[in-house]
């Protein structure tokens, strides 16, 4: 929530305005960098990134050099035995939070005050006191931040993996499309491969209307229409294991050419497969009563709509079923809740000021009404409530972009065995026997130190302060060539990378 759009809304925004007119308005400082995991962590604990340890979204294993989501990880089960193309864990594997610190509302449970937090960011897996749902930072059955399906029968596209998200070609006969779609990696093989389950789609031959089925849900969809959750079963070791999730699949064309998308496979809070909410018990009671729900952290899908995929007009369709889901889960909260601190997190501003932000912003003022209606009824429930509404930073414009691992190999920072291949190949050329910087993640510099990074050069102390000097005198001269515009503008120093990891 920006609170420079808020400023030019009051009027449209009633609630929001009630609550600066009987309290208070206040411009709040970030979070540097101002990312939301970074920020939301720093909420959570009251620590800053360097001691709680989320300083991105993409952190970086300095022993491999791969990238991994800085919010959690799954840790593999310590005992497995091989069995043919299998392998059986002989205990459990088990998901944890990277994020150090002690939750606030871990404080209010210890002084006997109930809390239910509602999709709380990089609250995955869920810290283990009162009621919560996981949020941002909760992954698909895949194991992404959402990965989008595309199927189509256009001779003219081709099949390939996109950001966010894979383009599928398909062939039918007399109507029928068997789609296969992609779960979770199968940790019981020895090549992971994912589970995959076939989405049957019959289109009628007449009229632009089709059937589909997965498994033993079927539902009818007409063309320019969405489908409820299909929830869908993946077998991992036959009839013996397997694992559950669902999808919303949206039918973009039906006639005279096939296009389907389908959303992230989502945990099913009905059979949670990940660890969503805690108590266990908590997600699957929500769900029995209001229905299944996105349980995927960043649920809107901008990737799709960056693809070409979805229209503005479809990502719009999209982002206001997951809207409609948050609604459905804040009246439960408020329908429960008696007494103490209740939490929730709504998702719908962020994200379409991504997408929307100053080309679009009557589409954006109608998010901002909706978030702002439902804190009116909130204030309706509860006028007596200590209300606070907060965002975890603002927004601004985002024309260009530079990929820092090419600036830093032309600035001689980072050294290549070979001449540049493209941004995407770029990192695997690297001689880092002469690197002595390099960018990972949306905004993240490290420095290759000897003893930490896998084949570090530089040495703690003088040696790297006399680089990170030469680093911020040369980022601060980095100019844009189209514009002459200053592209760094502000340098925080930090001892991050100086650090254990």
């Amino acid at each position: 929530m920006d609170p420079g759009f808020l400023e030019r809304h009051w009027k449209e925004l009633p609630n929001v305005a009630h609550l600066r007119d009987t309290g208070s308005f206040q411009r709040l400082r970030t979070t540097t960098p101002p990312q939301s995991p970074v920020a939301w962590s720093t909420f959570i604990t009251g620590l800053d990134p360097l001691e709680h340890g989320i300083f991105d979204f993409v952190h970086r294993d300095p022993r491999t050099m791969q990238p991994y989501s800085s919010m959690s990880r799954t840790v593999e089960p310590r005992f497995k035995l091989p069995l043919g193309p299998y392998v059986i864990p002989l205990s459990y594997a088990r998901v944890e939070t990277l994020r150090k610190g002690r939750a606030f509302w871990q404080i209010l449970t210890d002084r006997q005050t109930p809390v239910v937090v509602m999709h709380m960011p990089t609250n995955f897996p869920p810290v283990k006191v009162g009621e919560a749902l996981a949020g941002m930072g909760t992954p698909d059955m895949r194991g992404t931040q959402g990965t989008f399906t595309y199927y189509t029968d256009d001779p003219e596209e081709l099949a390939r993996e996109v950001p966010g998200g894979c383009i599928v070609k398909v062939h039918g006969e007399n109507g029928r499309f068997i789609l296969p779609v992609e779960g979770p990696s199968n940790s019981l093989r020895k090549d992971s491969r994912f589970a995959t389950v076939d989405l049957a789609v019959d289109v009628d031959a007449e009229n632009s209307v089709a059937r589909l089925s997965i498994g033993d849900p079927v539902a009818i969809v007409k063309q320019g229409e969405w489908s409820d959750w299909l929830r869908a079963g993946f077998p991992l070791l036959g009839w013996l294991a397997g694992a559950r999730g669902m999808s919303r699949v949206y039918a973009k064309e039906l006639h005279p050419r096939l296009a389907m998308y389908v959303t992230p496979v989502n945990i099913d809070p009905l059979s949670p497969d990940l660890p969503i909410s805690t108590p266990s018990s908590y997600g699957r009671n929500v769900a029995r009563e209001i229905g299944p729900f996105y349980t995927q952290g960043i649920a809107e899908d901008t990737s799709a709509f960056r693809q070409g995929v979805l229209t503005m007009e479809e990502f719009e369709r999209q982002s206001a079923r997951v809207q409609s889901d948050e609604l459905k889960l804040l009246r439960y909260s408020l329908e429960h809740f008696r007494e103490g601190l209740l939490f929730f997190y709504f998702s719908s501003i962020d994200q379409n000021s991504h997408m929307l932000w100053e080309k679009h912003e009557p589409q954006l003022l109608d998010v901002y009404r909706a978030v702002d209606s439902a804190i009116g009824e909130v204030i309706g429930r509860f006028p007596d409530a200590d209300i606070i509404v907060m965002s975890d930073h603002g927004f601004n414009s985002f024309d260009r972009s530079v990929n820092l691992n090419t600036w830093l190999w032309q600035q001689g920072f980072l050294a290549l065995q070979g001449p540049p291949r493209g941004d995407d190949e770029m990192f695997a050329d690297v001689d880092w026997s002469k690197t002595q910087v390099y960018a990972l993640g949306l905004n993240s510099l490290y420095l290759n130190i000897a003893g930490r990074e896998k084949n570090g050069i530089l040495r703690r102390g003088a040696g790297s302060d006399v680089v990170v000097k030469e680093l911020s005198e040369e980022l601060a001269q980095f100019r844009d060539p189209a514009d002459g515009r200053q592209v760094v503008e502000v340098l925080s120093p930090t001892q991050a990378d100086l650090g254990p990891d």
